[in-house]
């Protein structure tokens, strides 16, 4: 092993420790005392596994119920904004008609606009809709993100058209390339925008906080926050509660990290 490559591997694996620290501090919370928190010592004397039992058994905090829905509704906004944003980047990529550059504009201008400027409008609709404390009011207005027509439409861009040439010659439609041709070289962007998708909606405090009223229509966050309160603040709970709550995500890391990282080189994405 030359020193370049030794001092290579040493300066990665204190970046690994450094990064692991966090999620140490977050097992020594969930696994100690209120007591080992408050002295700050980085040590674990006697890990109290009952703590990871009790978060479950709490009634007022159904965190069972709470994870199960933030997994269905950050499933089915994946699939869903996959859905739409594929062929939304596909069509203003390939498709060409009278204002489309004008069209892709007005769907990227909407990335300009405050998030808290579009928030009350959209209550007041959902409500109409008789949609709060409901899975479809936690799921439908998270549908629609220029941000992955935007990854699509860049992607499809350096697509090469002589593929699509090819299926034409076939016999082969527009939905028909979309699906056979178009979809499966799109692979690493499409994990690109599950994986931001994904981790997004299962971080996404705000609005669940307001459609949410009803504790059983509650998500992750929704349950974590409330072991903070104006009386006091359960340490050892929101920790094993936070614990348990990020296990989906590491695992989907897990399971797709190739392709989430085939996705970011692609993509550009950073951060």
């Amino acid at each position: 092993m030359t020193l370049s490559r030794a001092a290579r591997y040493l300066i990665l694996t204190g970046l690994a420790v450094l990064f692991l620290v966090p999620l140490y501090l977050l097992v020594r919370g969930a696994l100690g005392t209120s007591m080992d928190v408050a002295t700050g010592s980085w040590g674990l004397r006697a890990p109290v596994w009952s703590n990871l039992s009790e978060v479950f058994s709490d009634d007022a905090r159904p965190l069972g119920r709470a994870l199960l829905n933030s997994t269905v509704v950050a499933v089915l906004q994946t699939l869903g904004t996959v859905a739409l944003a594929l062929p939304a980047g596909y069509a203003s990529a390939r498709i060409r008609v009278p204002y489309a550059g004008a069209v892709f504009g007005v769907v990227l201008a909407t990335l300009l606009v405050p998030a808290a400027v579009t928030f009350v409008p959209t209550f007041v609709m959902v409500s109409s809709l008789g949609w709060v404390s409901s899975l479809q009011g936690l799921v439908v207005p998270g549908l629609f993100q220029a941000t992955a027509v935007f990854l699509f439409r860049q992607h499809f861009l350096g697509f090469p058209r002589e593929l699509e040439e090819a299926a034409v010659l076939d016999g082969a439609g527009p939905a028909r390339i979309l699906l056979r041709v178009a979809l499966p070289g799109a692979g690493a962007v499409t994990a690109a925008v599950a994986t931001i998708t994904f981790v997004g909606s299962w971080n996404a405090f705000l609005w669940p906080l307001v459609i949410g009223q009803d504790p059983q229509s509650w998500t992750v966050q929704l349950v974590l926050s409330s072991y903070i309160t104006a009386q006091s603040v359960n340490v050892p709970a929101m920790f094993a509660a936070a614990l348990v709550s990020i296990a989906p995500l590491l695992a989907f890391f897990l399971v797709a990290q190739r392709w989430i990282a085939a996705g970011v080189e692609r993509s550009g994405i950073s951060g």
